[in-house]
């Protein structure tokens, strides 16, 4: 009996919660989480990418967040929260750019 094989992608999909937090956190100025979330929701709504209602995308924003910042993406400090010089490499173009380098293998 062949064993069954599973088609895997190495792509995640567009993380656009993320690219918004990256987006607004881009200009350098530290924001407190409410003022923060409240610009990400606006322009998220804008671009009608929600799913979910805004208390979940609040609890979303705030785990995203941390994440980002654990990994030295954005600095926080007490409730707010400034974006590093490393914040772009946490966009998804970035990431897939990344990811279609490393496919295309060392330059020769």
């Amino acid at each position: 009996m062949a064993a069954k094989t599973k088609m895997v992608s190495s792509q995640r999909p567009v993380d656009h919660l993320t690219d918004e937090l990256v987006a607004v956190l881009g200009d350098g100025k530290a924001y407190d989480f409410r003022a923060l979330f409240d610009k990400v929701f606006e322009a998220i709504k804008l671009k009608k990418l929600i799913s979910g209602g805004e208390e979940m995308l609040r609890l979303r924003s705030y785990e995203k967040l941390l994440v980002l910042a654990k990994r030295g993406f954005v600095l926080k400090t007490g409730r707010t929260f400034q974006g590093l010089a490393r914040l772009p490499e946490a966009t998804s173009a970035f990431r897939q750019a990344a990811a279609a380098a490393k496919a295309a293998g060392p330059a020769a």
